[in-house]
C-alpha cells in the first residue's frame, strides 16, 4: 500500500479539515526513501495547512502523523489543554515544540501517551475521563472512546466515517490527493469543535 493510499485510508477527515489530526502505521520502516516521500507529500499538503511527520520510527513500520496547522496551534493554546500538556512535562507550547515533547515521550515508552488525543482534536474531557477510568466504562466508542458528550462524540464519528468513505470512493476513481486535500484559509484558527 502507498503512503497516498494511507493517507487517504487513515487521515481523510484530516484532509476534509473535520479533524486536527491523524496518526497512522505505515508498514514500511523509516528510511531515506520514506523520508524523501514525506517531504515530497509535504510539498504538496504545507500550502494547504497542512504538515505530515514521522513520529516513531518500529520495528518494519512506521507512525506517521498528519496535522492541520492551524487546528493544532489553536488546540495547543486553549487554556485547559496548556495546562494539562504543561502537567504531562511539555514545557514549550509551540506546535514545533510541541512535537517534539510529544516524539520525545512516545521515543520513551512501548505505550502512546494520553495527551496524543489533544494533538488528535480530542476533546479534554474525554482524554482526561480516559486517564481516570483506565479506558474502561466509556459512554461511547469510535474514534475515541467518549465520556463527556457521546452524542457529539457520535456526530463526529459518522460525519468521519462518510468522509473516509466518500474520499476512499473517489480516490480509486482517480481523484488526485491533491484535488482531495482542503486548503487551509489563512485566516483560520479555530479547531474543529466536536
Amino acid at each position: 500500500m502507498s503512503i497516498e493510499q494511507s493517507l487517504i485510508d487513515h487521515c481523510a477527515p484530516t484532509l476534509a479539515s473535520l479533524k486536527t489530526g491523524s496518526l497512522f502505521s505505515f508498514l514500511a520502516p523509516a528510511t531515506q526513501e520514506l523520508r524523501s516521500e514525506i517531504h515530497a507529500l509535504n510539498r504538496l499538503l504545507i500550502p494547504k495547512g497542512l504538515r505530515l511527520c514521522l513520529l516513531k520510527a518500529l520495528p518494519g513500520r512506521s507512525l506517521c502523523y498528519l496535522y492541520r496547522e492551524s487546528h493544532l496551534t489553536a488546540a495547543l493554546s486553549k487554556k485547559e489543554n496548556a495546562l494539562f500538556l504543561s502537567s504531562c512535562g511539555y514545557d514549550r507550547l509551540d506546535t514545533k515544540s510541541a512535537l517534539q515533547t510529544l516524539t520525545e515521550r512516545l521515543a520513551d515508552g512501548d505505550s502512546f501517551p494520553h495527551e496524543i488525543g489533544l494533538f488528535l482534536g480530542y476533546p479534554l474531557g474525554d482524554v482526561l475521563g480516559f486517564i481516570e477510568h483506565k479506558g474502561k466504562n466509556c459512554l461511547c466508542c469510535g474514534l475515541w472512546k467518549s465520556y463527556t458528550d457521546p452524542c457529539a462524540a457520535q456526530k463526529c464519528f459518522a460525519r468521519c466515517a462518510k468522509c473516509t468513505a466518500v474520499y476512499s470512493r473517489l480516490y480509486k476513481s482517480g481523484r488526485p490527493l491533491s484535488k482531495l486535500t482542503v486548503a487551509q484559509s489563512v485566516h483560520a484558527t479555530r479547531a474543529p469543535a466536536f
